[in-house]
């Protein structure tokens, strides 16, 4: 690859940033001028409102995605000497929240296409500890529930499915989240909705539920006891009034918000899908994808480190860009723990070392979406 020769520009790109409008703001400052900022009738009429669009009995609020993600960990009575079976390439939230609870997980490699955990593959690391499996549809593409769900109903345990780069994706017209018994979406500001933080725990099952419900509100139980009454452990893992107006906003807008991140992914693959130097996701078929972000994955032929090169190029010249994600076994932490290194999941690796993510959020225009994939192809 030549050399790259930074080129200085005015004009910046944020790789991310929220979609707010008035009516967003209108609906804070109503909650501000009440005495509910907190536990006030803005957070079930967000879980209702939610509920009814994934099509689920259920929804939980909660301070994150991560927090939902450990809610489940613990309604499901998940600790230690469990096995939970899960993809090591995600955002680390969805390891960690086995490990949260004292549980080990056991990454199975990913699908070098589709960039899902290979679900051909899951049924193989399943041992009498396992408890759960935990898919992630990463970047908004739909994991393979068919298969999985088939090998957890066969084997008997729970099937997790970690929605929040999801929402809004469907799978044979079903929403995400609604795939598996249980599960969670994020609303951090990135994402195709956002609560500024929070996040909502979605599941038919009635004892998910309640568990959820009390375990999010340090151990109380969501009918009657009082307010220092606590049954069991929990943890002060609410969304406030003020984040679930905000929430319910988002949601009333969510076709719009879906439609413009739309529009934006198909000019990047207008100019992106014939180049030969980078390949894409794979959409499996039936699967109706609502995009997070938007990832390229450079040809093997490439080193990772010149992966990195075109990276920082790309931000000195003032677009914002990312590798998504770095593999979860070769993080500090979980390599002293289990002793993972490189090579132990080759595909996920190799796709780990190659990938950029592009600017990707509702102000783009047509002419940045061009200038963008300009200077990307001539890093190239």
């Amino acid at each position: 690859m030549g050399t790259m020769t930074k080129k200085p520009s005015t004009r910046v790109i944020p790789l991310a940033r929220p979609n707010i409008t008035q009516a967003e703001i209108d609906a804070v400052v109503e909650v501000l001028r009440t005495p509910n900022l907190s536990l006030g009738p803005k957070v079930p009429e967000f879980e209702q409102a939610f509920a009814k669009y994934c099509g689920t009995k259920h929804a939980v609020a909660c301070s994150s995605g991560t927090t939902g993600l450990h809610l489940i960990m613990a309604a499901l009575g998940i600790g230690p000497g469990d096995e939970v079976a899960t993809t090591p390439f995600s955002f680390v939230a969805s390891s960690n929240c086995i490990l949260t609870v004292g549980a080990k997980p056991v990454f199975v490699d990913v699908d070098p296409k589709t960039w899902d955990i290979d679900a051909s593959a899951v049924e193989a690391k399943l041992t009498p500890n396992t408890k759960a499996i935990l898919p992630v549809d990463v970047f908004g593409t739909i994991a393979d529930f068919p298969i999985i769900n088939a090998i957890a109903r066969k084997r008997g345990i729970t099937v997790v499915e970690d929605s929040c780069e999801a929402l809004g994706s469907t799978l044979h017209g079903r929403r995400a989240g609604a795939l598996a018994d249980v599960g969670v979406f994020g609303f951090y500001p990135n994402k195709q909705l956002t609560t500024g933080e929070g996040g909502m725990v979605v599941t038919n099952d009635d004892k998910i539920d309640a568990l959820c419900r009390s375990l999010r509100n340090q151990g109380r139980d969501p009918e009657g006891g009082g307010w220092l009454a606590h049954p069991r452990l929990g943890y002060n893992y609410r969304l406030s009034d003020i984040n679930s107006a905000l929430g319910l906003a988002q949601l009333r807008r969510v076709e719009e918000l879906i439609a413009a991140r739309s529009r934006v992914q198909r000019w990047y693959v207008d100019r992106l899908g014939d180049e030969r130097r980078v390949t894409m996701q794979r959409v499996r078929p039936s699967v109706e994808v609502s995009w997070f972000v938007f990832v390229v994955r450079l040809a093997d032929s490439y080193e990772p480190g010149e992966r990195d090169r075109i990276l920082s190029t790309l931000r000195d010249r003032g677009i914002g860009c990312s590798n998504y994600f770095a593999p979860i076994h070769l993080q500090p932490f979980y390599r002293e723990r289990f002793g993972y290194k490189p090579g132990s999941f080759p595909i996920c690796e190799a796709l780990a070392a190659r990938t950029i993510a592009l600017p990707f959020h509702h102000e783009l225009s047509e002419g940045d979406v061009d200038w963008v994939c300009s200077e990307l192809q001539q890093l190239l």
